[in-house]
């Protein structure tokens, strides 16, 4: 009978096809899935326009104002940004919940929530094979910059 660490070793070999690999992946969800919260929507906004007050003055401080840099708008919402992204996705990797946790919280018994991601990554992983192929003939220009250089300094030894 395996033990925990079987269970937690490396993963068998995985399928090929979408249905495969959407199964090998929701079969790796209690070890490798995780919740994680996001802020969404006003509170996007307000912590930036936060930000964008907070840079604006520190600039101000040293001297930098839209007057004498009229195109620092652009630094300060880019960096408020930044900020924002940093601050939203520390706290949102202090919260994570594993899909045990999710079904138990949620009362799921019969294990939906599982079917509905299976189904979500099979279409996903279908359309982007899918827009893969439909760029595949604009491939070998893309990657002749890889190609391996001609002459002496080309050949292999």
């Amino acid at each position: 009978m395996p033990n925990d660490e079987d269970r937690n070793g490396p993963p068998g070999p995985m399928s090929s096809h979408a249905d495969g690999i959407a199964g090998d992946l929701v079969k790796l969800m209690p070890r490798d899935l995780v919740f994680v919260m996001r802020f969404m929507g006003e509170s996007q906004h307000r912590l930036q326009a936060h930000f964008q007050d907070f840079i604006r003055a520190e600039l101000t401080a040293g001297g930098v104002t839209s007057e004498t840099h009229p195109m620092v708008h652009l630094f300060i919402e880019s960096h408020a940004i930044l900020l924002r992204d940093f601050v939203f996705s520390g706290v949102s990797l202090t919260r994570q919940f594993r899909v045990e946790e999710i079904e138990r919280l949620t009362g799921d018994t019969t294990s939906m929530i599982r079917v509905d991601i299976w189904d979500q990554l099979k279409s996903h992983i279908e359309t982007a094979e899918k827009q893969f192929q439909s760029q595949a003939g604009t491939l070998p220009k893309l990657l002749s910059a890889f190609e391996k250089p001609a002459g002496p300094l080309g050949r292999e030894k």
